[in-house]
């Protein structure tokens, strides 16, 4: 009977471990990147893209939802000065929602916190380095506006 459940115990931690690393914070972002400083000008910066993709983001650590793909849509390498705040947004006809991967390795997840269905992730004290942004869907490819800026 222990062996059993320790059985059952490790598969189930392997298929949620195997599911999790399925994103590739090192692939190529299917939609580009930029590197920002504090106080970047032309704040907010946007990108457009589509949202989705053909892996759950629920299997992922947090309260993560969504459909996502395999690689990151965008990077953004971000050079901190630790007074102002980042958020990183969604705008989109369509309910989305945001997976980020920060610099210091945390899942950060988010659905419907802009409000109208779009999401946002506020970072009041960023860290520099390298935020892997995911922007999920609950069906198909919906055309989204990623936008990152320093202005709630």
């Amino acid at each position: 009977m222990k062996t059993s459940l320790l059985l059952t115990t490790l598969a189930g931690f392997c298929l949620v471990a195997s599911a999790a690393t399925a994103q590739d914070p090192s692939a190529t972002p299917a939609f580009g990147q930029v590197s920002l400083s504090a106080g970047f000008p032309n704040d907010p910066y946007t990108v457009e893209l589509f949202a989705g993709g053909p892996v759950d983001g629920g299997a992922l650590p947090g309260a993560c939802v969504g459909m996502i793909g395999d690689a990151p849509d965008f990077r953004l390498n971000f050079s901190a000065n630790g007074a102002m705040p980042l958020f990183i947004r969604t705008i989109s006809g369509s309910d989305t929602t945001l997976i980020i991967n920060g610099p210091d390795g945390q899942w950060h997840c988010d659905d419907d916190s802009y409000g109208d269905g779009d999401a946002q992730v506020r970072f009041g004290r960023p860290q520099s380095g390298v935020y892997d942004i995911w922007v999920g869907a609950f069906s198909g490819n919906p055309e989204t506006i990623l936008v990152i800026t320093e202005i709630e």
